[in-house]
């Protein structure tokens, strides 16, 4: 049955999710299960290697750093709206040391979640950032961010 149906929560997941979202009948529930079991047969195919984690305690100072930022982040992006405040919006180039794929897409998530900034490139070559920011102003708080802060927690943690 596992390997009809390798990821079954997924499966079933992805048929209710049809169904919400198109009328029950009979076709509409054969067709959201063949693409609930093709989805979870592409799923074998994509899964990443499983992450290893070095250091467990590192992670919940990073959770409430991340926090602390996302509320800093909403204000200082609020004030800036509401107060009608010039706002140069810039891309900035970071070189990061980071390697390890989860860890990168949880620098990418981390940073896209914090308002006033968005991942918008990486070059895996040479381990190149382009990130947005709201204000050009802020520029050199964000490389610092990114580099000293998150990229040196997520390295502690995977690297």
């Amino acid at each position: 049955m596992r390997r009809y149906i390798p990821y079954p929560l997924l499966a079933l997941m992805l048929t209710l999710m049809w169904l919400i979202l198109t009328r029950f009948s009979l076709g509409n529930l054969i067709l959201g299960l063949a693409v609930a079991l093709v989805a979870s047969q592409v799923m074998v195919r994509l899964q990443p290697s499983k992450p290893r984690i070095r250091r467990w305690s590192v992670i919940p100072k990073m959770f409430a750093i991340l926090g602390w930022d996302i509320i800093k982040s909403n204000w200082s992006v609020a004030w800036a709206i509401v107060s009608n405040k010039k706002r140069n919006p810039h891309l900035v180039e970071i070189m990061l040391d980071l390697r390890d794929p989860t860890a990168l897409a949880l620098l990418a998530i981390t940073i896209t979640a914090t308002p006033g900034t968005a991942w918008v490139e990486y070059r895996t070559q040479d381990g190149r950032l382009l990130l947005h920011v709201f204000d050009e102003e802020e520029e050199g708080y964000w490389r610092r961010v990114v580099k000293n802060r998150y990229e040196a927690m997520l390295m502690e943690v995977f690297e």
